[in-house]
């Protein structure tokens, strides 16, 4: 299968990871297709073996369901590690994705240990 060309009224920036500090990572750009294996790649060098991680979501420009099952990932990985992962300013676009896919409980935060 070819991979599908950027559409220009979809083009932001790639996504980017940046850590802020201990344990608090900034994501931003473009969350979807195009970035969602690099991304995963990303942030399990990142965060995969922290106890605790919150990641700011605020810059997110745009997101499709592969940057949805990113994050999913993400805090599944977290929850069966025993692993405390956060989303902060979860942007509208996102929020509304996770509630018609019916997936919204798995990016609320969780304790570490929890379940």
């Amino acid at each position: 299968m070819a991979r599908r060309p950027r559409r220009a009224d979809a083009a932001s920036q790639p996504a980017v990871l940046a850590a802020l500090g201990p344990g608090r990572f900034e994501l931003s750009g473009g969350l979807g297709f195009d970035d969602a294996a690099r991304m995963l790649a990303e942030g399990d060098a990142a965060f995969g073996t922290l106890k605790q991680a919150e990641i700011d979501l605020a810059k997110v420009e745009r997101v499709d369901s592969a940057g949805l099952a990113l994050l999913l990932e993400w805090s599944i990985a977290a929850r069966e590690a025993g692993r405390a992962l956060s989303y902060r300013n979860v942007p509208p676009a996102i929020a509304a994705l996770a509630g018609i896919s019916d997936v919204s409980e798995l990016l609320a935060p969780v304790a570490a240990g929890g379940g």
